[in-house]
């Protein structure tokens, strides 16, 4: 499934459509000023976190993955997507969470970071949310750890909390620190 698919299927399903999206209620309740952020949202735990749009190439049903050796425990294996080989991250041992079974929602976002491909999987594609950067608030300092690295903000939308990640440190955090 393509982003645009993503973007023509209704909430119930996958996603829902931006246009759907603005004329809910949760988004009517405030008025939209300076730039808006398009995130989709996919779900960890119940917890919702959310990767910006524009790094998103499609989202995938999960295929198979083959396993390769030598590699962190969060590197799932490599997929076969027309023709080009792709890395997949399980986005759930790279926060440090257990593992969790593959069901009929499991899909993998092929998202690009710094100039490469790579599958993130996830529980469940939720939907595609439009955030105005006014309702970002950056990783409270209170949060030490995990926060730093791999998130980018917290956005407030009615009573939902969405984390939203920094895909650059959260798949490439040991290639920068051998840099340094």
């Amino acid at each position: 499934m393509n982003i645009n698919e993503l973007l023509s299927k209704q909430r119930g399903d996958i996603g829902k459509t931006l246009e759907t999206a603005a004329a809910t209620p949760e988004e009517d309740d405030f008025i939209i000023e300076g730039d808006v952020l398009q995130i989709v949202s996919f779900l960890l735990d119940d917890v919702e976190y959310g990767v910006d749009i524009l790094a998103v190439h499609e989202i995938l049903r999960y295929p198979d993955i083959t396993r390769l050796p030598n590699t962190p425990e969060f590197i799932k294996g490599v997929i076969n997507l027309r023709g080009n080989v792709i890395p997949v991250v399980d986005v759930r041992l790279r926060f440090g969470l257990s593992t969790a079974e593959v069901t009929d929602l499991t899909r993998i976002i092929v998202i690009e970071s710094e100039g490469k491909e790579v599958g993130l999987l996830v529980d469940n594609v939720y939907q595609v949310v439009r955030l105005p950067e006014t309702h970002v608030d950056q990783p409270s300092e209170l949060i030490e750890g995990v926060s730093e690295e791999f998130i980018k903000g917290i956005g407030r939308l009615k009573d939902r909390l969405i984390v939203i990640l920094n895909l650059g440190n959260m798949l490439f955090l040991e290639k920068k620190v051998e840099e340094q």
